[in-house]
């Protein structure tokens, strides 16, 4: 190999290496940016629950529950799912926008595909969840995308399957 295309290979990998690295230490700052958001929107305490989100054929479950069973702290997440449930049933996510962003993954699609969504919320032990289900498989899809996003952004206080 001559020395040009000895430099080319370092230059590629030096590039490679730079751009894993940003990668890694943008995730933390994103997440941290999130969850001071999240603090403003969400009136249950983000370091004391955990939101699942799971993925199914029909749409998906959002579940937030209490880590230690706090009596209070199920109450508010109760309260604020029941509220976003009917919010998100009439094609508002202000809340979501609010902490991930404007072009968060999926949002557009569920807002203007929200009279095609049947949300319902019910109440489980130690917290609350929102059933999202849909006979229309890009709105799926689109609220597949929406749930992975929450799960990269929340972090260590999200779960997905």
């Amino acid at each position: 190999m001559n020395l040009r295309n000895k430099r080319f290979a370092l230059y590629i990998i030096l590039g490679t290496l730079l751009a894993f690295a940003g990668c890694t230490s943008a995730a933390p700052d994103r997440q941290t940016e999130v969850a001071e958001r999240g603090a403003g929107v969400m009136p249950f305490d983000l370091e004391r629950s955990t939101h699942i989100f799971e993925k199914l054929d029909e749409g998906g479950l959002q579940q937030v529950v209490s880590d230690d069973g706090d009596a209070e702290q199920t109450q508010l997440i109760r309260e604020h799912l029941a509220e976003e449930a009917e919010r998100f049933q009439n094609g508002d996510f202000h809340d979501p926008a609010m902490i991930h962003g404007d072009d968060m993954a999926g949002l557009h699609e569920l807002v203007t595909g929200a009279d095609r969504l049947t949300i319902t919320y019910s109440e489980i032990e130690d917290g609350a969840q929102i059933l999202y289900t849909a006979d229309d498989a890009d709105l799926v899809d689109a609220l597949h995308a929406w749930f992975e996003q929450q799960v990269n952004d929340h972090g260590s206080h999200a779960k997905g399957h």
